[in-house]
């Protein structure tokens, strides 16, 4: 199993390329399920977890072609040749759930094993399964699957979820729009890779009204058509390196970066001590002076995103004085707090925050990873830290980064993998 070990205390200076948006992308391959023609996505980001949804796609006989050989351009779309999507490439990635409505929407049943992926807590699928009950789907829980069916066309609803989730309002969404009739989303997810998806869906035929709120209308049609979409560059992928920048020290240009949907990051960076420059081709920063503790709360964007939590988290380490990092989204995101404590921080966990007492310098430590975030959070820590760290079960990370130790060895870190 691989391993990355990372020599820290050299400052980063350099240019980091950002990928296509790894959470926009999923939905979108899974968009091409709902035509018979094909959607053309740019931008891919080559990925672990992008392999996995190809896999799925191809288990459901959805074809998909690489337009350049190179994965960056997909087609995807055309007959559906199996409703039935398999625990072993299910359990792998949470996303997979995503076929569930679109497979209804296309041929009216689905049986689709409950999903897997990252251990941060429960994230239960209850709001995918009722909101496509209320549009008329008959849904059994058997045997680790979901089982489930529809006459006819999915009808449109009402759906207030009541609380925010990210997956149910991209997978209803998806199924509204080959939906007979009207369908109204309250209290939507606003995540851009939302909006991504609504985008790309009205590209292809969908009547969809109020992307970017949290009110999505969306008027059914018969079918929806080809069309060509460009992903998202990826936020979170921004964020952890902007923190790489800021907890190793010096000047990284993020190529392609864009501040738009980072306002939440880039003020609490801003906020810790770290410079950030907006230019027309990205995002440059810097990080000279020492860091200051700042606390942070965890939200539904607009807010701070949980998926920078540990990332941020290996940055208050080191920080001066102390920062409290409170979690609401997910109830079990703090497993890296024993790893970076063997780095020698201070981190006391209270049910749902973590008390962070920064620390001269961190040590350099054999670590685990136990997630794809938490795992690249003790990358971070390790740039920082005096001596050799040693990551292992890095597979997580290649779920979510791409060469990312290729890319942080060309700003100067002394990182690499051990094969």
């Amino acid at each position: 199993m691989d391993r990355i070990r990372i020599r820290g205390g050299k400052p980063l200076s350099g240019t980091i390329a950002i990928g296509g948006a790894k959470n926009a992308a999923l939905p979108l391959m899974v968009a091409g399920m709902l035509t018979d023609e094909k959607l053309t996505l740019a931008n891919v980001p080559r990925l672990a977890d992008i392999e996995t949804m190809a896999s799925l796609l191809g288990v459901l006989d959805i074809g998909i072609d690489d337009l350049n050989g190179d994965g960056r351009v997909l087609a995807i779309g055309g007959a559906i040749g199996s409703n039935e999507a398999p625990y072993d490439i299910v359990r792998k990635m949470r996303a997979s759930i995503l076929v569930l409505g679109p497979l209804l929407a296309r041929v009216g049943e689905a049986r689709v094993s409950l999903p897997g992926g990252c251990a941060i807590g429960t994230r239960p699928v209850d709001l995918h399964l009722k909101g496509l009950t209320q549009m008329g789907a008959e849904i059994d829980l058997e045997g680790g699957y979901i089982s489930a069916r529809v006459a006819g066309r999915l009808k449109g609803a009402t759906i207030l979820f009541p609380q925010v989730s990210v997956g149910a309002t991209e997978n209803l969404l998806m199924a509204a729009t080959l939906a007979d009739g009207r369908t109204e989303l309250l209290n939507a997810a606003r995540e851009p890779e939302i909006a991504d998806l609504a985008t790309c869906l009205i590209a292809m035929g969908a009547k969809i009204e109020g992307v970017g709120s949290d009110r999505l209308v969306i008027e059914g049609v018969p079918r929806l058509h080809a069309a060509r979409h460009t992903i998202l560059p990826d936020r979170i992928e921004t964020g952890t390196y902007a923190c790489a920048a800021a907890i190793a020290g010096g000047a990284v240009m993020l190529a392609g970066a864009s501040a738009a949907h980072l306002g939440a990051v880039l003020r609490t960076l801003a906020e810790c001590g770290v410079e950030i420059e907006e230019r027309p081709d990205g995002l440059m920063i810097r990080r000279e002076a020492g860091l200051r503790g700042v606390d942070v709360m965890t939200e539904p964007y607009p807010g701070f995103p949980t998926d920078m939590q540990a990332q941020f988290m290996a940055l208050m380490a080191v920080a001066d004085g102390a920062a409290m990092l409170t979690e609401t989204i997910f109830e079990n995101r703090f497993m890296h707090v024993p790893e970076l404590n063997r780095m020698g921080a201070r981190i006391n966990v209270h049910g749902a925050s973590a008390i962070v007492r920064g620390v001269a310098a961190l040590s350099g430590a054999p670590v685990m990873a136990t997630d794809l975030r938490a795992s690249v959070s003790l990358v971070l820590a390790g740039l920082a830290a005096q001596g050799e760290t040693v990551v292992n079960r890095v597979y997580h990370l290649d779920r979510g980064y791409e060469a990312l130790e290729a890319k942080l060895a060309a700003c100067g870190a002394a990182i690499e993998r051990i094969r």
